[in-house]
């Protein structure tokens, strides 16, 4: 466990080399040996169930029962669902053979690609580093974490259990600032898995491209909900107020604004009103005595949050819901906004916070002209009842992951890819997705002894075997 602002070079690749051996002597362990790991680390978890919602709440203020739904439990899920199907996935894969290729025998094996770094985010410091560390595990690797240090108190308690549990040369955390980071992607790993912004994660994958090292990218973006008039309003509002105001709207694919059809806005917004006030407020107000909400993880990003609804009051946005903000807390209520002008940063800019521009829509090329207009998301969520609606706006857009008459829950889906695409991500993970992505997919070939069909294509070129080359390219 290393903590610093930044940490002697040398004493990074002393560490990179011991992980490398280690590495190297798992490719020879069992899938049994992998799974007991996992199964261990999975009691361990639980076992320290209150000492991760501790660290957590001291960071975010975030209610316990939260820390166990959107921090531990989709760790749990993952080592689970990875227990159940281990097996399956690191089997070899027969392939079948052309005629071509006819007396070979073809596989695709499953190997660990060696030592991985994995680059954690602040907003949910736990989940986000043990999910990928589960997948990067099962596929018989080793792991350098670097968790955020804007979440100092979920950081130390991710490097002492870290070091609790694992040996050093298996899995180590290296903490500190934004220098350390820069340091350990310089290094040559073997896979890179960064969760963050699409302005970091371009200098992770300039980094990575320096020593050819693979990456997935886990970035974000602004993601888009559609209603049109066919939607059940209340279910709707219900669904967007848990995904939008869960962890104080700090997650990734939180819907980050609404597109709704002319006539449905002031009925919608009512009902998310009406929603808001029952998961979140206390007494009538959306203020800090309620249990169920967190905190802005820093002053910084409460400064630049407060920026964002201004700018967007200031040119003639509607406050429909709002409530006392108190940056010496940074606690920011929900707040609900509407006439938002497209210049504004709240429509330009990844939200990430507590604040929910409403925009109508007149038709559904007016609406995929706006999300086609912007970056590609990593997530939209279309509320409808309309089939051609839905299937105009899924195939006439293009995201990470889509969800219909639904929020956030696709993150949590075992069986399903979870990233982005261009902007908002590359790569894929969860599952047998995440162990792909820190597998290398190797391709086995094997020839009988003896004659094979492959000598007829060798030269010299004689007549026959011409024509056997015209045959095959005209017909094989």
């Amino acid at each position: 466990m290393m903590t610093e602002t930044s940490i002697d070079f040398q004493r990074l690749t002393d560490l990179l080399e011991r992980q490398k051996k280690r590495s190297l002597a798992l490719r020879n362990g069992s899938v049994n040996e992998r799974k007991k790991r996992l199964r261990s680390f999975e009691h361990f978890l639980m076992q320290h169930r209150n000492r991760i919602a501790e660290a957590v709440g001291k960071d975010f203020k975030k209610p316990a029962s939260e820390s166990d739904v959107s921090e531990l439990y989709p760790v749990l899920t993952e080592i689970r669902h990875t227990l159940a199907h281990l097996d399956e996935w690191t089997s070899p894969q027969k392939i079948d053979a052309p005629l071509t290729y006819l007396g070979t025998r073809s596989e695709v094996r499953f190997e660990p690609k060696g030592v991985c770094l994995i680059i954690a985010p602040w907003n949910f410091p736990v989940n986000l580093c043990f999910g990928p560390l589960i997948s990067c595990l099962a596929a018989g690797n080793t792991a350098i974490i670097k968790p955020s240090e804007l979440t100092p108190h979920t950081s130390r308690a991710i490097a002492e259990m870290v070091k609790e549990f694992f040996d050093e040369d298996m899995v180590a955390v290296v903490e500190g600032g934004q220098g350390v980071s820069e340091q350990l992607v310089e290094l040559s790993f073997d896979h890179i898995f960064f969760t963050g912004s699409p302005s970091v994660g371009k200098l992770v994958m300039k980094a990575a491209a320096e020593n050819l090292t693979s990456v997935t990218l886990e970035l974000g973006g602004k993601s888009p909900v559609i209603i049109d008039a066919t939607a059940n309003v209340h279910d709707a509002a219900k669904r967007i107020a848990f995904g939008k105001f869960l962890n104080n709207g700090q997650t990734c694919i939180a819907p980050d604004y609404v597109l709704i059809e002319e006539g449905l806005q002031t009925k919608f917004i009512q009902s998310l009103k009406e929603q808001v006030q029952k998961m979140f407020g206390h007494d009538g107000q959306l203020n800090e005595s309620s249990s169920s909400y967190g905190r802005i993880v820093n002053r910084r990003h409460f400064d630049r949050l407060n920026k964002i609804i201004r700018d967007a009051i200031d040119k003639g946005a509607k406050v429909e819901l709002s409530g006392q903000a108190n940056p010496e807390t940074n606690f920011i209520p929900p707040v609900i906004l509407s006439n938002v002008a497209p210049n504004t940063l709240a429509m330009t800019d990844e939200i990430f916070g507590p604040i929910l521009p409403i925009i109508p829509f007149k038709s559904a090329e007016q609406v995929t002209y706006i999300v086609n207009g912007k970056p590609k998301p990593l997530a939209l969520y279309v509320f409808s009842h309309n089939k051609a609606f839905r299937e105009k706006i899924i195939s006439e857009t293009s995201a990470g992951t889509v969800c219909v008459n639904e929020c956030v829950l696709q993150f949590t889906h075992p069986n399903l890819p979870f990233g982005g695409v261009n902007n908002s991500g590359i790569g894929k993970s969860h599952g047998k997705h995440g162990f792909l992505a820190f597998s290398n997919e190797k391709p086995v070939l094997k020839q009988r002894n003896g004659f094979a069909i492959s000598y007829l294509l060798h030269p010299p070129y004689t007549r026959l075997r011409r024509k056997m080359i015209d045959l095959m390219i005209k017909w094989l």
